[in-house]
């Protein structure tokens, strides 16, 4: 299969310019014609936090999201080979130092969904000696996610971190990671990962009812809230499998009985193909 030319930059998050540190935190992709272009940002703050105990990531996330819609806005005119966006130089000059935007360098990308993913691994989110080489937990579920809607073509498409209390309480903490409404029905997206404990899945079994009455009493619609785990492992060592498998079975059973519809990761393929048809992509 023919690569795509395309050109990418990063970005740096900046906390201090006299000491000069900083930590990549996302890619900017785009085709060399400008007819696509792309931002994803990590979702692994662990070493921005490390240099900046004080960062605001979810002034980022949000970002994220912001930009990216913008950035997908831009004529190809606005976007000439090896110039940067004019949206990203407007956010760069807006955060001053606190984002810094390298110069654009050319890349062979197998798709754009793929290019992404591959220059997140080898800048962005490189895993330190100490970790796994195995993204686990939440990470890998939301960029599972993240992946296989893209690919589908419906990611551009989709409302990100959802925020609860828009629906719920004010002050409620909890985001939905992705969501869509195709028509009367709004459809919910959640990451949950079971692989240590059921704290998440409780979390979100508490929040279902409020959010199901909130999204009828505010978008007149009824809520499809989706729970996305991990398939059940298999035994590491010599971990307890009776106790561990009690565990999963608990918090499965637990959001079901607060009619939310669990799926494992390895479901998101058909997932992604029905929003697909749903939106129209």
């Amino acid at each position: 299969m023919a690569r795509k030319q395309c050109e990418f930059q990063l970005i740096r998050y900046v906390p201090d310019p006299v000491k000069n540190e900083f930590v990549n935190i996302g890619v900017v992709l785009r085709s060399s014609g400008g007819e696509q272009s792309a931002l994803r940002l990590t979702r692994d703050w662990a070493r921005v936090r490390c240099i900046d105990p004080d960062a605001d990531t979810q002034m980022l996330e949000a970002l994220e999201i912001e930009i990216g819609q913008r950035l997908r806005e831009e004529t190809a005119d606005e976007l000439r080979p090896g110039m940067t966006p004019p949206v990203l130089a407007r956010l760069e000059d807006t955060l001053s130092n606190g984002l810094q935007i390298t110069e654009s360098k050319g890349y062979l990308a197998e798709s754009f969904p793929a290019g992404l993913e591959e220059l997140m691994r080898l800048y962005v989110d490189s895993q330190r000696r100490e970790r796994s080489q195995r993204r686990s937990g939440r990470t890998a579920l939301v960029a599972a996610m993240r992946m296989r809607f893209e690919e589908a073509g419906v990611w551009t498409m989709m409302r990100k971190q959802i925020a609860a209390a828009d629906y719920t309480k004010p002050g409620d903490p909890l985001r939905i990671d992705c969501g869509y409404r195709p028509n009367g029905v709004v459809r919910m997206f959640q990451a949950v990962s079971l692989e240590s404990d059921a704290d998440d899945a409780k979390l979100l079994a508490f929040t279902a009812r409020g959010l199901k009455d909130g999204v009828k009493r505010v978008e007149n619609a009824e809520l499809e809230l989706t729970a996305v785990v991990e398939p059940i492992r298999d035994p590491v060592g010599d971990e307890p499998d009776e106790e561990r498998i009690v565990q999963y079975r608990y918090a499965v059973e637990t959001m079901e009985e607060h009619a939310i519809r669990v799926l494992t990761s390895s479901d998101l393929s058909r997932v992604a193909e029905t929003a697909r048809r749903e939106l129209g992509a």
